[in-house]
């Protein structure tokens, strides 16, 4: 038996990830479930799994958890500070940080200096402070399992692969709704048309950067932290099916792809259950149903996030830090409607002019390059 913290248990992955508890009740008991205002569903997963703790970290919504919880024996708390106190919890064996942005970095240092084990679908921790938090892993010897499903694929296929170098690795990109669509069309695209994924059912946050490509290119950065690559080892390949996940090359030529139907229960059970697979009933692949599979290159040019994340971890530093707090700003100027699409990408270049350049920064450090991003950001939104 596992004992599990969920911290972002109202999102597309904190969801899924308590149907693989409730699908494996033999293997997994949640201990902690955590939310930011969504505290209806917060005290409706409450009441069902049973954790020992809750945090609703929007402290306006605190008496509303505690009151609906109120003699049921589960433990509240409210605020931000809150998410890394829980997760030191000695029951916790596995913390899954499944909350959107920079704000899952604090509750993931403190979980692993706490000793637990991290499946990790909050790519920011990584983009913004990999070189930190693998330092801190090593040091308490906590183990980071990736499950976004490019990184779970790479993380497969390495399995067994210990000391054969890895010459590439292929993160696959669906290319988003906009896939071959040109600047002219993309300047007057809306949040609804962004939002219509074609394969993934993700978060809104998650899918704007899909159509960006902005989530591949910190996908990029969080797989140079995970698998310890240079940068010209790591590359994109557009594979509108979303089949093959991604794929690794080795020095000898030879390719490993990990492959399945796009559904993030699949990674999210490889971490909880690794290093063993656990059956299930999910749907299978039918090759018959998918007679191609194309590949192609993305247009770096058109879908410039993807070329700033990719210099951003050339430059290294607090740069990467830059461009995912202005990201966070613009994608919810965006869907607010108070900026265009490409306008995004125009915010994000100048902040990473703008924003003060540390070349070998702590975790202050990141704090207030976060802070500084936002503000100028902000600033750069109100010219559009």
């Amino acid at each position: 038996m596992k004992h599990i913290a969920i911290l972002g248990s109202s999102g597309s992955i904190g969801t899924q990830a308590l149907e693989v508890v409730e699908e494996n009740p033999g293997l997994f008991k949640v201990i902690v479930l955590t939310v930011h205002q969504n505290a209806a569903l917060l005290v409706k997963q409450a009441l069902k799994f049973k954790p020992e703790k809750v945090v609703i970290s929007d402290e306006l919504k605190y008496e509303e958890v505690k009151s609906a919880l109120q003699g049921s024996g589960i433990e509240v708390y409210g605020g931000e500070d809150a998410l890394s106190e829980v997760v030191t919890d000695p029951k916790i064996d596995i913390v899954l940080t499944a909350v959107v942005g920079f704000c899952g970095l604090k509750p993931t240092i403190a979980a692993i200096r706490a000793g637990k084990d991290i499946a990790l679908a909050n790519k920011e921790t990584m983009v913004v402070a990999g070189g930190l938090v693998n330092a801190l892993a090593k040091e308490h010897d906590v183990r980071i399992l990736p499950v976004d499903s490019e990184h779970s694929a790479i993380f497969q296929c390495l399995t067994g692969e210990e000391g054969n170098p890895i010459e590439k690795i292929y993160l696959t990109a669906s290319g988003g709704p906009f896939r071959g669509r040109d600047a002219a069309f993309l300047a007057s695209v809306t949040r609804h048309q962004a939002l219509k994924h074609p394969n993934w059912v993700m978060g809104a946050k998650i899918t704007i950067d899909s159509a960006t490509l902005m989530n591949k290119g910190l996908e990029v950065i969080e797989a140079k932290w995970l698998f310890d690559l240079d940068p010209s080892q790591i590359d994109v390949i557009v594979h509108p099916q979303s089949i093959v996940h991604s794929l690794v090359q080795f020095e000898d030529g030879s390719m490993k792809a990990q492959m399945g139907l796009p559904d993030m229960k699949l990674p999210i059970q490889y971490a909880f259950g690794y290093p063993g697979r656990i059956k299930n009933t999910f749907p299978r692949f039918d090759f018959l149903k998918y007679p191609q599979l194309t590949f192609e290159q993305p247009d770096r040019g058109t879908f410039r996030n993807l070329e700033y994340a990719f210099n951003a971890l050339e430059q290294g530093g607090n740069m990467p830090c830059v461009i995912n707090a202005a990201n966070e700003v613009v994608v919810a100027e965006f869907l607010n409607d108070r900026l265009g699409f490409l306008q995004m990408s125009e915010v994000i270049e100048k902040c990473m002019t703008e924003v003060s350049y540390i070349r070998h920064p702590v975790l202050e450090d990141y704090i207030e390059t976060d802070k500084e991003t936002r503000i100028i950001a902000r600033h750069l939104v109100t010219k559009f």
